[in-house]
């Protein structure tokens, strides 16, 4: 069976394949594979908006079983930022780097027991055999931890110098990366959706035996 990863983010897409990469029955595929697929404007106020926003534009884009992913930071001391703006927090076109230091400059102030974070990532699937106009399948993955005050490691993308997950010592970008991505919030939310992919692949060969 074909899935579209539907994202043209090369980080996602190389953390996702790390993560789904040993499912078995599936094949892999790309928007950059789909030239009729648009770029998405990325309106919705929530993670699962923008989630849904991007696998109803892929799915109609291409007619395949398609999974889309948002992810964002949010940070109590921030009152829930960057949240949702999390790619953008330092402006349109802001590059991680940019995003990284406005969260520290915000947060320069802030105790080591007030830094408490988390980040959330919402995967979205939808495909054929969906009835029209209806809900994807949700799924949300979350993984507690908190912000240090400066950057740590080479590794990874985005946040991941600023933060460390609950319970370990290091920064995701510190991280080998088969370790960020066994508990990482991206890594708890495709498990759920591989058990939800593991069904359809069992449905397929239940109907290709009764065919048969």
């Amino acid at each position: 069976m074909k899935l579209v990863l539907a994202t043209r983010n090369r980080h996602k897409i190389g953390e996702m394949l790390d993560i789904l990469g040993e499912m078995e029955g599936w094949e892999f595929l790309f928007l950059d594979e789909f030239p009729q697929a648009p770029e998405v404007d990325e309106t919705g106020e929530t993670l699962e908006e923008n989630a849904v926003l991007k696998v109803h534009q892929a799915f109609a884009a291409t007619g395949l079983l398609c999974l889309s992913e948002d992810t964002g930071l949010e940070i109590d001391a921030l009152g829930g930022r960057p949240g949702v703006l999390s790619a953008r927090f330092a402006g349109e076109g802001a590059r991680y780097e940019e995003n990284v230091a406005r969260v520290l400059e915000l947060m320069r102030n802030v105790p080591p027991d007030g830094r408490t974070a988390r980040f959330r990532s919402v995967v979205a699937i939808m495909g054929p055999e969906d009835r029209a106009g209806s809900r994807p399948h949700i799924f949300e993955g979350i993984c507690p931890g908190r912000i240090l005050a400066e950057s740590r490691g080479s590794q990874g993308f985005g946040y991941d110098p600023i933060f460390i997950p609950d319970g370990y010592r290091e920064s995701f970008a510190q991280m080998a990366e088969d370790e960020k991505n066994r508990i990482s919030h991206r890594a708890r939310a495709l498990a759920k959706a591989e058990r939800y992919l593991d069904g359809l692949i069992e449905q397929d060969h239940r109907g290709v035996a009764q065919s048969g």
